[in-house]
């Protein structure tokens, strides 16, 4: 009697045991990294030529300036509790650091970045992101007479995104999106906001494009930036403090970025962009602007098979369903535990 007792007892206490651990698993944290590479921001271009010896005179000067670890940690230029509030949360002359003192090189003012070449009208976007999950972009380009010589401020971007797309298609790890590029000349900028829906978290990059003739540098025309290929992005990986599979391993707050919560409040310009807050991941109005024919709707189903929005739930689908077998098993074991002692009286 004494050992029947036993076993329903501790069948009991592991099926009480089973919601709470269940419940550990489903608030487990998500996370997400990436930057632009088409164009490329200045982060992975740097990264690309190497952080430990790079190429060219910008990069060498970031390298200088942040160190060789921000460029391994080329994916996590981020604000872990930014939830929409950019302009509050990053100064003038900060914005392609996001803030963050670890990739303050990021920020230098010269004209002579690496960049990509860009043209007018329908282009295509690409975001590698090595964590994906639900959210918004919004692109932005430098107004006529951008000097890149000078700390680039809010005010010194156009009022408004250029290109602004809600869970676009993922194919082959990165995010692909059309938008209808402005007529400009010369040396500009293109800034990136990544707000997630899904967390309060958001990516920011700065690439330098180049629309006909550089009149950027002084000399020579900059070098052409290079995205960094996978081969490369798996070779700097043991280098890497940032878990690729969605988990930072710097301490920034809740592992996902410098918590910038407390901080006071940077003045917003006010001509400066003002980034709507992300939609709740079930809210419909956020939906894509209509910025040239190949633009994807949030509804689109990528050639991968893989869509953004089927990759926003985490990585703890599996174990609940797992959990939820286990503890069907264990009451299906008190139950007998239970009908055996019965049958035995």
């Amino acid at each position: 009697m004494t050992g029947r007792r036993s076993s329903t007892a501790a069948a009991a206490v592991a099926l009480g045991i089973a919601p709470l651990a269940l419940a550990g698993l489903a608030a487990s944290p998500a996370a997400a990294h990436g930057t632009l590479t088409d164009p490329v921001s200045r982060v992975s271009a740097c990264y690309a030529e190497g952080p430990e010896s790079p190429d060219s005179a910008a990069c060498k000067a970031a390298v200088a300036a942040s160190g060789a670890q921000a460029f391994y940690d080329w994916n996590e230029v981020n604000i872990a509790n930014a939830a929409g509030n950019h302009k509050r949360l990053i100064p003038d002359g900060k914005l392609c650091s996001a803030n963050r003192d670890k990739y303050k090189g990021l920020d230098l003012p010269r004209g002579d970045w690496p960049s990509s070449e860009l043209t007018a009208g329908n282009h295509t976007f690409r975001y590698k992101a090595t964590a994906p999950h639900k959210g918004s972009f919004e692109l932005y380009i430098t107004k006529d007479g951008y000097d890149p010589s000078k700390p680039l401020k809010w005010s010194d971007l156009e009022a408004k995104p250029f290109a602004k797309v809600t869970n676009p298609t993922l194919e082959n790890g990165a995010y692909v999106f059309d938008g209808t590029v402005p007529a400009k000349s010369g040396r500009h900028l293109v800034y990136s906001i990544w707000q997630r829906s899904d967390s309060p978290e958001a990516f920011y990059t700065c690439s330098d494009v180049v629309f006909g003739e550089d009149n950027g540098s002084a000399g020579a025309p900059a070098p052409t930036a290079s995205a960094p290929s996978d081969e490369q992005i798996e070779d700097g990986a043991d280098q890497s403090t940032v878990d690729h599979g969605g988990h930072g391993g710097d301490d920034h707050g809740d592992g996902h970025g410098d918590d910038h919560s407390a901080e006071p409040s940077a003045p917003a310009s006010p001509s400066a962009p003002a980034p709507a807050a992300p939609a709740a991941p079930t809210e419909p109005a956020n939906a894509p602007e209509a910025n040239g024919a190949g633009t994807p709707s949030p509804a689109a189903a990528p050639a991968s098979g893989e869509n953004l929005a089927e990759t926003g739930g985490s990585g703890t689908t599996a174990y609940l369903a797992i959990g939820g077998a286990g503890v069907l098993a264990i009451g299906a074991a008190v139950l007998f535990a239970t009908t055996r002692r019965k049958s035995a009286r």
